[in-house]
C-alpha cells in the first residue's frame, strides 16, 4: 500500500436530532455495527496514515472502549472533543495534528459508505489542486428560491453538484483558512455561516476547489429513512 503522510479527521460529535432517537446517529447500528465503524474502517484500510476522531462532550472514554478498542482501529492517533459548531470540531481536529502531515481528509462519521476508491481519487486530486471535495452531479432539477418562496432561478443541472465528504486539503491551506475563520469569529456577534470545509477555504483562502466524483451511495445518515437505506446498501 502506498505510504503517505496524510491524516483523516473523522467528525463524530453531532447529536443527530433529526434521527428522533436518544442514541446519537453515529452510534446507531447498521447490521450489528455502529455507523461510525464503517467510516473508520474505510480509512483504517486506506492509504491514510493517521486518524483523528472528534467526538461529543464526555464521549472520549466510550469511543476508546466501545469503538477503537472493540474493533482494533490502530490508525486512530488522537481522540478529541468537538465544539459548539461543526467548524469548531474541525478546528479542534486540526489542532490535534502534532505530527508530520501534508494532506488532511475531513469526513463526516455519519457517512458510512466512503470507500477506498473514493479516498484514492480524492488523494490524487488534492496532490494536483491542493483542495478538493467529493460529490456527485445532481439527478434532479434544482430551483433557487427567493425570500417569499418563489422560484428565482433555475441553474443548469450539468453544473450543479451534491457535495459529500471527504473534503481534502493541503494541510497548510486548511490550517490557514481555519485560523482566519476563528479570528473573524472573535469580532462577530453570531456564528459564522459556513456549512462545509470547502466554504471555509473559498471564503478565507480563495483557491479553486476541485470536484471529485464520489458515489451516490456515499449518503449521510440523517433521518430514520437513511438508516433503512444504509441497511439495504450493506
Amino acid at each position: 500500500m502506498e505510504k503517505t503522510n496524510t491524516t483523516a479527521i473523522v467528525l463524530a460529535a453531532g447529536q443527530g436530532k433529526r434521527m428522533q432517537n436518544k442514541v446519537h446517529k453515529q452510534y446507531l447500528l447498521i447490521k450489528d455495527k455502529p455507523v461510525l465503524y464503517y467510516a473508520l474502517k474505510a480509512f483504517e484500510d486506506s492509504l491514510v496514515s493517521d486518524i483523528v476522531l472528534v467526538v461529543g462532550k464526555d464521549e472520549e472514554a466510550f469511543c476508546q472502549h466501545e469503538i477503537l478498542g472493540k474493533y482494533g482501529f490502530s490508525k486512530v492517533r488522537s481522540v478529541v472533543e468537538g465544539g459548539t459548531e461543526r467548524y469548531h470540531s474541525v478546528a479542534n481536529g486540526l489542532r490535534a495534528i502534532q505530527w508530520d502531515c501534508s494532506y488532511v481528509f475531513i469526513h463526516d462519521g455519519a457517512r458510512p459508505f466512503v470507500n477506498d476508491a473514493i479516498i484514492k481519487k480524492a488523494y490524487d486530486a488534492v496532490k494536483q489542486s491542493k483542495a478538493c471535495v467529493v460529490g456527485m452531479p445532481v439527478k434532479d432539477t434544482i430551483k433557487i428560491a427567493d425570500e417569499k418562496g418563489y422560484v428565482a432561478d433555475t441553474p443548469a443541472r450539468a453544473f450543479v453538484w451534491q457535495i459529500q465528504t471527504p473534503q481534502v486539503f493541503d494541510k497548510d491551506v486548511i490550517t490557514a483558512a481555519y485560523e482566519k475563520l476563528l479570528e473573524e469569529e472573535k469580532h462577530s456577534v453570531s456564528k459564522i455561516a459556513v456549512t462545509d470545509d470547502a466554504m471555509v477555504v473559498e471564503r478565507f483562502v480563495g483557491i479553486p476547489i476541485k470536484l471529485v466524483e464520489g458515489s451516490y451511495r456515499n449518503i449521510k445518515i440523517t433521518t430514520p429513512e437513511d438508516l433503512k437505506i444504509a441497511e439495504i446498501f450493506i
